[in-house]
């Protein structure tokens, strides 16, 4: 199948004023060829490019690293219908987008170990085409290849795309991060007609941004204000370096009961409290992996002493207390899931410092929840009820009294303080 994409140069001029940058390279089509125990993937491109490709294990897949590359395309081309796959296809999937600084990377995901035969660009041809082919191999020659590759493939990288804002200042307003999920070549869910929830959750992200902004109580900044990648350690290094005193994760999932729909309030807990929450936080500390990252272990400088332990457990009870104050003011908006609040262990949750919650605002695979997903004036809504308990949240903790009130019923203190939305 083709596909089309565009290209336009930046031309480098001459004489004393500076020249543009040139504008990265772009794909003008690309296809898929697979037959049995053999695969081709081929992106044509208005240059040259040199990639870096390497195998990377559980799950099976192949990653491309390139310089920047402009995909102009629709990514659902890289996950055909399963009616559609052969029995005997290598390539079950693909994807593409930014990743770093820089570079772009495409993931392919295999339906079998493969060895790559061909990762270049053809120049031969009139138009240029970079081509990536693949044979079937057995596990364990697949196991040791990205074993030999992979330490020297596969770094942890600083991501551009943070915020990076300054530590605060003393007396400074409350810091809030906002975290959208996912990103650049971790698509994260995706709906019946290509809908995004790394777009959505992003337009999210910055409506209540604005609203927070608006009201001037608050210092306000998001991981990542483009589709970019980012790593899931870098969100919560993100929160760190700006002095976050609370962390808010959005997610938008799928499930495979198209019944189930609502928001759901997350905490981070040792064990899941259901199984559908633990199946959540699977898929969503898959991202790095999606993104053909490694699993990274967990800090070992995070050391369980008496003073880390005190203040993980003071942050995990403000974090309640949120995640509380959340529900209160959405269930004066409605559409909550029926079963709101619950915890899991969400690598994006864990810092010891931070109260960090995750709120699901629904399911792409619920034909009601991605109707109000992706309207304009359910999200005005939705975020003015959130911006609500986030303010409600911070003006609590500033004052102790109150704060306890809220503590033990935080449900009834906002009913009677919430403005209907």
């Amino acid at each position: 199948m083709a596909l089309a994409f565009s290209l336009a140069f930046a031309p480098f001029g001459a004489g004393a004023e500076p020249a543009p940058p040139a504008e990265p390279v772009s794909a003008i089509a690309a296809r898929i060829e697979q037959k049995k125990d053999r695969a081709r993937l081929v992106f044509e491109t208005t240059a040259e490019v040199t990639p870096t490709v390497f195998p990377v294990a559980d799950p099976y897949r192949i990653v491309v690293d390139l310089p920047e590359m402009a995909f102009r395309l629709d990514p659902e081309i890289g996950r055909p219908a399963k009616d559609k796959r052969g029995a005997d296809d290598l390539v079950a999937s693909f994807r593409f987008g930014h990743f770093a600084p820089g570079r772009s990377r495409i993931v392919i995901d295999l339906a079998r170990p493969a060895k790559i035969i061909r990762a270049e660009s053809d120049s031969k041809l009139k138009s240029p085409r970079f081509v990536v082919e693949l044979e079937a191999t057995d596990p364990a020659s697949f196991a040791a290849e990205a074993a030999r590759r992979a330490p020297a493939a596969v770094p942890r990288i600083a991501q551009s795309a943070a915020v990076e804002p300054p530590p605060p200042p003393p007396g400074s307003k409350p810091m809030l991060i906002i975290d959208p999920g996912h990103g650049g070549v971790d698509v994260g869910a995706a709906g019946p007609h290509g809908e995004q929830e790394k777009t959505i959750v992003l337009e999210f992200a910055r409506v209540l941004k604005a609203k927070l902004e608006a009201s001037g109580r608050l210092r306000v900044a998001l991981t990542r204000n483009e589709d970019a990648f980012m790593a899931l350690d870098e969100r919560v290094r993100v929160a760190r370096q700006a002095g976050a005193e609370l962390f808010l994760s959005i997610h938008a999932d799928t499930l495979g009961e198209a019944s189930v729909e609502g928001a759901t309030v997350y905490t981070v807990s040792g064990r899941a409290s259901d199984a559908e929450a633990a199946k959540i936080a699977e898929k969503e500390n898959f991202a790095d992996r999606a993104a053909g990252l490694e699993p990274k272990s967990e800090d070992a400088g995070e050391v369980g002493d008496i003073l880390y332990d005190l203040t993980r457990r003071e942050t995990r009870a403000y974090s309640r207390v949120f995640a509380r104050t959340l529900i209160a003011y959405w269930q004066t908006f409605g559409h909550l899931n029926k079963n709101p609040s619950r915890s899991a262990g969400f690598v994006v949750l864990k810092a010891f410092d931070i109260p960090s919650v995750l709120l699901e605002l629904g399911y792409l695979s619920s034909a009601r929840d991605l109707s109000r997903l992706v309207s304009p004036e359910w999200r005005e809504r939705a975020a003015a009820a959130t911006a609500q308990a986030i303010e409600r949240y911070f003006e609590e903790r500033q004052d102790p009294a109150r704060e306890q009130a809220q503590a033990s019923a935080p449900a009834q203190a906002v009913a009677a303080t919430a403005r209907p939305q």
